[in-house]
């Protein structure tokens, strides 16, 4: 019987369990790229013991400046199932580690969510963080909702046409927005007790060259979300995957540059004038 893949907005329909490949080029299990714990992360999740962050291979995203391009545009690492994930986050927990941080889940939503259940019964106490790029089915949402507490998404980009572009996906900025007030329906507003997040919703938006202008509408969408959303707006963007290199600046010349220092200034200014919750 075919098992067609909705599992993001991409409906692929491709039967991942027959050997057939979306978007994502994932097979239907988890393929973990890395493992460990991790402290460059928000202050709130990495506390003392670090964030136990573990990255899957794949993305049902494919940003053409991707920073982890290496594995998230190919498949590589160790194909782990529900007893081996299982194990590897009750061996971060053990290790010290404030959360277990799934980095772009989207993709293997069934796996990971399988894996929690049985970590769960075997003693996991430590929250899960779901790490994604904001292109969610809210549908698949819903079937988490008490697996995870905190959610962490990417709200890239509000403007069809940019998302369109960089990311192939037109009805990205619906998307998010539908997938960020579910993810706050189900968790709330962020809670940081003793400095570590606990629970709730932390929105990432990386300031991309030329768009603070989109950074604002984002701002905006989050302020009317909730004046005490979470945020961390980035400054971390550089030339990278597609767009690295002389083929990719012809190609997207618009990205060959890093995001200007004052635009991230700007949206860290009107995070703050918002009201916004900001990160630091």
């Amino acid at each position: 019987m075919q098992l067609p893949c909705r599992l993001c907005p991409r409906n692929c329909g491709v039967d991942r369990s027959a050997g057939e490949r979306g978007t994502c080029g994932a097979p239907a299990g988890a393929v973990v790229a890395s493992a460990e714990p991790h402290f460059g992360e928000e202050a709130c999740l990495v506390g003392r013991g670090g964030s136990g962050t573990i990255f899957l291979a794949g993305c049902n995203l494919r940003c053409v400046f991707c920073q982890n391009y290496d594995i998230s545009h190919f498949i590589v690492g160790q194909p782990m199932d529900t007893p081996a994930l299982a194990g590897l986050m009750l061996a971060l927990e053990g290790h010290g580690c404030e959360n277990i941080n799934f980095v772009t889940p989207t993709h293997v939503s069934p796996a990971l969510a399988a894996a929690i259940v049985e970590a769960r019964g075997r003693g996991l106490r430590v929250p899960i963080v779901w790490n994604s790029g904001g292109y969610e089915s809210v549908e698949v949402l819903r079937l988490l909702e008490g697996l995870v507490e905190i959610y962490m998404p990417d709200f890239k980009f509000i403007r069809p046409e940019s998302a369109e572009r960089y990311l192939a996906a037109v009805d990205y900025p619906e998307r998010a927005r539908e997938a960020i007030r579910e993810m706050h329906r189900q968790v709330g507003d962020l809670v940081v007790e003793d400095g570590v997040a606990r629970r709730g919703l932390l929105v990432r938006h990386l300031v991309m060259p030329g768009g603070p202008e989109e950074s604002r509408e984002i701002l905006e969408f989050l302020t009317a979300l909730s004046p005490r959303t979470f945020v961390n707006v980035m400054d971390q963007y550089r030339p990278a995957g597609l767009v690295a290199g002389s083929e990719g600046w012809s190609r997207f010349p618009e990205l060959a540059k890093r995001s200007a220092v004052g635009d991230v200034s700007e949206a860290r200014a009107s995070a703050r004038r918002l009201g916004l919750r900001l990160a630091d």
